[in-house]
């Protein structure tokens, strides 16, 4: 027995070391990444309009960049840094690996598509500079292969918890974010240290300070008022349906018109996003937003500013530009909620509120994260709408998502079962055919 709890403590203490010590690095990082992109997106890029017309040079230079250096031969396997998020997936499954210079590469390239105006956020590169870290970590200790895992599982929470200043919501992401239907708890212990202690890294020994999203006034609790929560919830989820089917639509698209030449693909990306700026002769949906984002909580922002973020958004990432998907998401659907405030009577702040959550849950298809963030970002204000708001984007968005290495263990509901198995017979019949 005492050998028994010897042993626990032991994985206990590694755990815990292995946590922190990622949560150092990539808290570290994370602030160089946050406070760079904030001098790049805010104190040069907003002041020089003409930068913009620089992009598809910028896409040229990202490209060169994966095409030369992004692809690493690894046991045998062939690891693509381009692969982005998708990768650190595959590396939690065992399929690939992450290679250790995916974090200073996407981290050039997320500065590049930031100072040229693409439209992109900041968690994808401190996801993966996590899964560097982890990676890192995993070959210096050399653990065996199920460890390994869980540590990228670590780097992953490390990113996204002091990339957006919610420890408790980065725990759960890096565990939620890999698979459909499973939780492995077995990670909890050092993702939740990874977490905290990359959140107190940048938030208290670095001292940046993350923005905040102020909920005005909440409804009454109310049967009538948690119907339209759900109406909404729908909507919601089938506007990220929207983003994510048209982003990956326009990858394949670009990938198979040029051949997967990373460089024409991001050097035409440019070229569109640069076209779609003088067409709408604004640069608010260029960059990351944040303004606009902060904005459609306090007062009313323009009517379709959703579907041109979500436009803008698709198109950056879609041709090889390189970012995070969160703050794109964020705005989305806070901005929806702003303009879905003129035709229902609720708190601007709260439908603002609601549809940044709602339409976080539907495209990450990580609904326990995405209600913990709530919990962490609005300071526990309107838990109940957004539990259910959380539950129903992601049930109605489908086997949809933003990463498709994600994998499915259980499907949402038999329904979704049924059409996919429907969908499998069918394929088989053409083959046969």
């Amino acid at each position: 027995m005492l050998l028994k709890y010897k042993n626990f403590f032991s994985v206990l203490g590694q755990w815990i070391i292995f946590g922190s010590i990622i949560g150092i690095v990539v808290g570290s990082t994370t602030y160089f990444l946050l406070e760079m992109n904030d001098y790049l997106g805010d104190d040069i890029r907003l002041k020089r309009d003409w930068l913009i017309f620089l992009l598809p040079f910028g896409g040229i230079i990202i490209g060169f960049i994966y095409m030369n250096y992004g692809k690493v031969l690894l046991n045998n396997t062939l690891n693509d840094t381009a692969e982005l998020n998708n990768l650190v997936i595959d590396s939690v499954h065992g399929k690939k690996e992450v290679p250790r210079r995916m974090g200073p590469i996407v981290y050039f390239a997320t500065f590049v598509t930031v100072l040229f105006g693409g439209s992109t956020g900041r968690e994808g590169a401190a996801v993966q500079m996590g899964g560097s870290v982890a990676a890192a970590v995993n070959k210096f200790f050399e653990v065996n292969i199920f460890d390994k895992r869980i540590l990228m599982m670590s780097g992953i929470s490390a990113g996204f918890g002091s990339a957006f200043g919610a420890p408790i919501t980065g725990a759960v992401f890096g565990m939620e974010m890999t698979a459909l239907g499973k939780l492995k708890f077995e990670a909890l212990v050092p993702c939740l240290t990874a977490s905290f202690v990359g959140h107190y890294v940048t938030a208290a020994a670095w001292g940046h300070k993350h923005e905040e999203f102020i909920i005005q006034t909440i409804p009454e609790i109310s049967i009538s008022t948690f119907i339209i929560v759900i109406l909404l919830s729908v909507i919601f989820s089938l506007i990220s349906v929207l983003y994510c089917q048209l982003r990956h639509g326009i990858e394949k698209f670009s990938e198979k018109l040029f051949k997967k030449n990373h460089m024409k693909r991001a050097f035409f990306g440019g070229i569109v996003i640069v076209v779609l700026t003088l067409i709408v002769s604004s640069q608010d949906y260029n960059g990351r937003g944040l303004q606009m984002l902060e904005q459609s909580f306090i007062e009313d922002v323009p009517p379709f500013a959703f579907l041109a973020k979500l436009i803008f958004t698709a198109v950056t990432l879609g041709t090889g530009f390189v970012g995070g998907e969160a703050i794109p998401l964020f705005f989305i659907g806070a901005t929806l909620g702003n303009t879905l405030h003129t035709f229902i009577d609720l708190p601007m702040s709260f439908l603002a509120a609601l549809g940044l959550i709602a339409v976080f849950s539907g495209g990450a298809n990580t609904p326990i994260a995405a209600f913990l963030l709530a919990m962490e970002m609005f300071d526990g204000k309107g838990l109940e709408y957004f539990f259910v708001a959380c539950l129903v984007s992601y049930l109605f968005s489908g086997h949809h998502g933003l990463w498709p290495s994600q994998k499915i263990y259980e499907p949402k509901s038999r329904l979704y079962n049924t059409l996919r198995a429907e969908t499998i017979e069918n394929v088989e019949k053409k083959k046969k055919l």
